[in-house]
């Protein structure tokens, strides 16, 4: 049995609209420089509320713009339609390593949150119910799907890797080449009816899958409805988990803390325990008290940043528009470079997750700290993009 199936109707890039996901930036102006650069971008379609023009603007009052760039995208032939398909995918960076995915359709129902709900899809952090409400919003207004779920095969992942591998050295030449801001290369390849793919979908949606990024766009699926929706299946040989850091641009108050200064400039720690603090009035190290009687979970790092640092020590809750999630692509050089200009009062250095910890969190089917895992390579967003109304 797979949960994985392929694309009954899908729009592959013919160049000009491969993009980063929309959550993955620490600044919106990024984004607003990347759409001004671009216009095809799938940003210009997945975040209309940061176009130039649009700046300031709701982002519901936006979605009759994203519809109108995604339809003129596709009507000036920046995509072209592919049927009954399924997409491999490969990522090459510059010292040329190599990762593999499938692009494919998921089964929502099979979406699980908890060790008491069935399903082969483990999702494992809280989210932002807003940021879900707008993917619903913007899904519904367009009929696409145009950025994906990042999924873990761990049951059969060096099977499908090698499988992945393979398919793409018999494939030729690729439907096309993006390349992102890292300089990693991504190809993408249709691949259509056949026993090619049907052993790439059984492999890809033959175990349990875990969400590595898009856990806001698979519960967006579920609230909307939909019966499957857009992932890339990638296996662990692919990925990576970076550092996922944080900024608090006020602070309301910062005592009560033990504070043990740095002899240098504030880094990711390079194991977990302590978390790494900066300010302009210094660097320091900070050994945040674990909760006493709980579990892996509650003593992660990222939690107990939530509960001792943002919760009891600066009164934020996790959601509060103080804290932006920095994640790995940003060094702790730019992070100090943040407080030192003046645009956020503190940075926050935490070690990255250990593989260790995420498949036992993972196996537990309990659910991550927000924006605890920054896995890399991502998926580009708007290279493969599914038409809601084809199945």
């Amino acid at each position: 049995m797979t949960v994985a199936y392929p694309i009954a109707h899908a729009w592959l890039s013919t160049g000009g609209t491969g993009a980063q996901n929309y959550d993955e930036f620490a600044d919106d102006a990024e984004i607003t420089a990347i759409i001004a650069a671009n216009p095809s971008s799938a940003l210009a379609v997945e975040m209309p509320h940061r176009a130039p023009d649009s700046v300031g603007r709701p982002f519901l009052d936006c979605l009759p713009d994203a519809v109108e760039r995604l339809r003129a995208a596709k009507e000036d032939g920046h995509y072209a339609p592919a049927d009954d398909v399924v997409v491999l995918y490969r990522i090459t960076a510059p010292d040329g390593a190599r990762a593999y995915g499938l692009w494919c359709m998921v089964a929502t129902d099979q979406i699980s949150t908890s060790a008491d709900e069935p399903g082969a899809v483990i999702r494992n952090e809280d989210v932002f119910i807003e940021k879900v409400r707008e993917r619903v919003a913007l899904a519904e207004a367009t009929g696409h799907l145009l950025s994906p779920v990042l999924l873990l095969q761990t049951a059969h992942g060096e099977a499908l890797h090698a499988a992945l591998a393979q398919a793409v050295a018999d494939a030729g030449q690729p439907a096309v080449t993006d390349t992102d801001p890292a300089g990693r290369a991504h190809e993408i390849w249709a691949v259509g009816v056949g026993t090619t793919r049907d052993r790439l979908l059984a492999l890809a949606g033959g175990g349990e899958l875990v969400v590595a990024d898009g856990n806001h766009r698979s519960l967006a699926a579920q609230t909307a409805g939909y019966e499957r929706f857009l992932a890339v299946v990638t296996t662990p040989e692919s990925v990576a988990i970076q550092p996922y850091n944080r900024l608090v641009s006020e602070l309301p108050f910062f005592e009560g803390l033990d504070l043990q200064p740095l002899d240098g400039p504030a880094e990711v720690p390079a194991t977990g325990g302590r978390v790494h603090l900066y300010t302009r009035s210094g660097s320091w190290s900070v050994l945040l008290a674990p909760v006493e009687g709980s579990g892996v979970v509650d003593n992660l790092d990222h939690a107990l940043v939530e509960r001792r640092l943002f919760a009891e020590t600066l009164g934020l809750e996790p959601g509060d528009k103080r804290i932006t999630y920095v994640g790995g692509d940003y060094p702790a050089e730019w992070l100090r470079g943040e407080v030192d200009a003046g645009r956020a009062e503190l940075a926050v250095l935490i070690a990255p997750v250990t593989v260790d910890d995420f498949v036992a969190v993972n196996l537990a089917r309990q659910k991550m700290p927000r924006k605890s895992t920054w896995f890399t390579p991502k998926a580009r967003a708007g290279l493969v993009v599914a038409q809601l109304d084809s199945f």
